[in-house]
C-alpha cells in the first residue's frame, strides 16, 4: 500500500509517497524510515524504490519524498542547496511525526550519495532522529571535490570553473554548470540516474557542496546508530569519505565496504547489501 503526500518547507511545497508494510493493521503505528535520493535525483529513481521496497518488507513505513527544486517538488529546479535539503529533510520528519501510523520517537533516515550526506548531517542535529544510514556518502565537500577531480587538469578545469563562478557571483550574475562537470560519473554508470535527472545546476550549489562537512557534526548522532555502506572502490564519491565519517563518528558506528561494486549499492540488487542492512536493522532499530 502507498499514499501520496505533500507538506511544507520553507514556504514550498514537498511531494512524497508513503509505503506500508503489508501486515501493517489500521490504527497501528510503525517504526518509519525517511529515504533521501541523491543529487538533482528524485523520488521515483528505480535504487530509492528499490531501498523503499527492503524497508517495507522488514515491517518499515518508508517516507520517499522529493527535495524542493527535485521531481514534483516545488521550489527552483536544480536548486539544491545542501543546508536547505536538511531543513527539507526536518520538515518530512515533521510530517511523519503529525501521522497516525508513524511513531514519532522512532524515526530513523537513509540517504544515498548527496542524500547521505544530508541525512548524516540532519541526525547530527537533530536528536529526534533515531537512526542513520548513509550510502556512498561524504563528510567533507572540499577534499570530496578534491579527489573527484584528481588529475592536475581535471582539477584546473574545476578551479577555473569555480573562480568564473565566484566572478560573475559578485557581478550579480548567474552560472549555470553542467551535472558532470561537478561529479564526474564514467559513463558506463550513468544509466543508475533516475529518468527525470537535474542535469544543470545553478554555481550556488557548487558552492554549497563545497562547504558542506557533515564530518563536523556526525559524532553527535551517537549515542544513536549510524551504519555506513561504501563502495571498496567507488569512481564517483571516493571510499575515503566514508572512512573519514567512521573516524570522526561516536559509537555505535559501523562501517561496511563492499567489493566489485560501483557508486549505485542498491542499483544490482546485491544481496551482500542487503543482508548487513537487514542485520543491522534488526539489531539497532528493530521495526
Amino acid at each position: 500500500m502507498e499514499d501520496r503526500v505533500e507538506w511544507k518547507s520553507a514556504g514550498l511545497a514537498l511531494s512524497g509517497i508513503v509505503e506500508f508494510p503489508d501486515a501493517m493493521k489500521p490504527g497501528e503505528r510503525r517504526a518509519a524510515i525517511l529515504v533521501l535520493h541523491g543529487f538533482g535525483s528524485n523520488k521515483d529513481s528505480p535504487m530509492v524504490r528499490t531501498v523503499t521496497r527492503i524497508f517495507t518488507s522488514l515491517g518499515y513505513v518508508a517516507l520517499r519524498f522529493d527535495m524542493r527544486g527535485c521531481g514534483d517538488s516545488e521550489g527552483e529546479r536544480g536548486r539544491v542547496i545542501c543546508l536547505e535539503q536538511v531543513d527539507d529533510t526536518k520538515s518530512a520528519f515533521d510530517f511523519l511525526c503529525g501521522t497516525d501510523y508513524a511513531d514519532p520517537k522512532r524515526i530513523a533516515v537513509f540517504g544515498h550519495s548527496f542524500g547521505a550526506a544530508v541525512a548524516v548531517y540532519a541526525a547530527g542535529t537533530d536528536a529526534r532522529i533515531a537512526a542513520c544510514i548513509s550510502s556512498g556518502g561524504w563528510g567533507h565537500g572540499g577534499k570530496k571535490f578534491r579527489k573527484q577531480h584528481a588529475s592536475p587538469e581535471a582539477w584546473q578545469r574545476f578551479s577555473a570553473m569555480m573562480d568564473e563562478g565566484r566572478r560573475r557571483s559578485q557581478r550579480g550574475e548567474r552560472m549555470m554548470v553542467p551535472r558532470f562537470d561537478i561529479v564526474p560519473i564514467r559513463p558506463g554508470l550513468r544509466r543508475n540516474l533516475a529518468p527525470g535527472s537535474i542535469l544543470e545546476f545553478p554555481f550556488e550549489v557548487v558552492e554549497s557542496m563545497y562547504a558542506f562537512s557533515a564530518n563536523e557534526v556526525v559524532g553527535r548522532i551517537a549515542p544513536r546508530p549510524l551504519l555506513l555502506l561504501h563502495p571498496a572502490n567507488d569512481s564517483v564519491t571516493p571510499t575515503e569519505q566514508s572512512i573519514d565519517l567512521f573516524a570522526h563518528a561516536g559509537q555505535p558506528t559501523d562501517l561496511h565496504l563492499f567489493a566489485e561494486v560501483d557508486h549505485f549499492l542498491f542499483g544490482d540488487d546485491n544481496p551482500m547489501v542487503q543482508a548487513v542492512v537487514r542485520d543491522w536493522l534488526k539489531r539497532y532499530f528493530p521495526a
